[in-house]
């Protein structure tokens, strides 16, 4: 392993363990070189699937326009979900499960067959068993979220938690491209959008991590959760906030911060 991944991987690790935010990871990979970023995210997969963590699926980030802005980054990357990500509605989320944790809301698709061979349209649609409504939690393991985007990249695509609402649809019903989202912070608008905010579709996001993943050797499998990427700009969150957005066509999702450590 080269001597950069170790660094940028110890440094991310270690502020996800303790809760303090540490300096970008660019000073040792660039910013530029996003196949090293993946390296690093890559041997920070491995570490926690060796402690006994499960993926689940991918979740594709900066597919916004808005969110790109807000991050000063320029192109989608994409990110590991694992089996302790996913978070029920029902449970206020902790205050320390997260540094600096922001909120947007997406489709999650779930995959009725792998996705690994001939990735024309069509092949993806047939791909996509439902879809439901989704908040994605991100979070920065980077102080200030002072990253570019070999540091994001590096950082799990800037992944937290996510939160799946009870809403499904088959693709055969309705458009990704089509739906609108509204998403409220303790009942007060924030933000707004609509399919087209993805990448002018979910389902070309979905694509281009398809894609993406095949030339870096990462499978995507039956059963699988995708995050599309965000459908509008994302908002940051404090103890004590409540989220909720509303996709058309798939309805509500919501999550709420608990205001102390016990959840």
């Amino acid at each position: 392993m080269l001597a950069s991944v170790a660094l940028a991987a110890d440094r991310l690790r270690l502020a996800g363990r303790t809760g303090t935010p540490c300096e970008p990871v660019r000073d040792v990979l660039g910013d530029t070189d996003i196949a090293l970023a993946y390296q690093v995210q890559r041997e920070l997969t491995e570490r926690r699937i060796a402690e006994g963590a499960r993926i689940v699926g991918h979740k594709i980030g900066l597919t916004s326009i808005a969110v790109q802005r807000q991050l000063g980054v320029d192109q989608p990357d994409f990110g590991v979900l694992f089996d302790d990500m996913l978070w029920e509605e029902s449970r206020p989320i902790p205050v320390g499960r997260l540094l600096q944790p922001k909120a947007e809301a997406e489709i999650a698709f779930v995959l009725a067959e792998d996705l690994d061979q001939a990735l024309t349209p069509q092949r993806i649609r047939a791909a996509v068993a439902y879809a439901v409504p989704a908040l994605e939690i991100v979070d920065s393991r980077v102080r200030d979220w002072d990253i570019s985007i070999t540091d994001t990249v590096a950082d799990n695509a800037s992944s937290g938690l996510f939160v799946l609402g009870p809403g499904r649809a088959s693709l055969d019903d309705f458009e990704p491209a089509h739906v609108t989202m509204s998403m409220s912070l303790d009942g007060a608008e924030v933000s707004r959008g609509d399919g087209r905010a993805c990448l002018g579709d979910p389902l070309h996001a979905l694509a281009w991590l398809a894609r993406i993943a095949r030339e870096l050797r990462t499978q995507l499998r039956q059963g699988d959760v995708v995050l599309s990427g965000a459908l509008g700009a994302m908002v940051a969150v404090l103890p004590g906030s409540n989220v909720k957005a509303e996709i058309s066509i798939l309805g509500r999702v919501s999550a709420s911060f608990a205001t102390g450590e016990a959840a």
